[in-house]
């Protein structure tokens, strides 16, 4: 794996454990050498983030739409910074420039973002690991969703597992970097 894309709210939330999430996630991505990808915002836990990288000497690579730019401020410091016209473009160059994805915790977009890329991998267009940060247990409530999904018969048990979870940003990023593509897993 060499670049990690990383779906995150561009505000701060309501516990500063988002905040501190962010940048230890930002360290240890540069401190393993991988590119971050994002959204390419200069605010909230997205600034954070990539605030983070580059100060560890990383690389970052921000995505966004021109209707954004025009109405937002962006983050000046970025390595690259890519200006598509649509959502769905951006989401593609995303997908393309990553060899795995991560959800912090964030709004709706983040979560459409996310599932969108979970979705390919079980659809087999993309063979790459997907993860939750479940900072201050944020993604608790979708883990057990997911759960109920594969109970009531709507999700196979293999796509649920295929899943990685956890609290601390370093392990995660191992977990991710040892998860198997789902199209290797049995009973898929």
């Amino acid at each position: 794996m060499k670049t990690i894309c990383i779906f995150l709210g561009s505000s701060k939330g309501n516990h500063e454990a988002y905040m501190k999430a962010a940048k230890t996630m930002g360290q240890e991505i540069a401190k393993r050498g991988l590119t971050c990808v994002y959204g390419g915002s200069c605010t909230g836990i997205m600034n954070e983030l990539a605030n983070s990288v580059l100060e560890a000497g990383g690389t970052v690579i921000g995505v966004t739409i021109q209707a954004l730019k025009d109405k937002e401020e962006f983050h000046k410091g970025l390595s690259e910074l890519h200006v598509l016209p649509t959502m769905s473009e951006r989401k593609n160059l995303m997908i393309q420039l990553s060899d795995g994805f991560i959800a912090l915790p964030g709004g709706i977009g983040t979560f459409e973002e996310f599932f969108e890329v979970y979705t390919l991998a079980q659809l087999g267009f993309h063979d790459k690991p997907c993860g939750l940060l479940n900072v201050n247990d944020f993604y608790k409530p979708l883990e057990l969703l997911l759960a109920k999904a594969e109970g009531e018969g709507f999700m196979k048990k293999p796509y649920k597992e295929s899943l990685a979870y956890s609290e601390d940003p370093a392990e995660l990023l191992e977990l991710l970097l040892e998860k198997k593509p789902i199209s290797q897993i049995p009973d898929c």
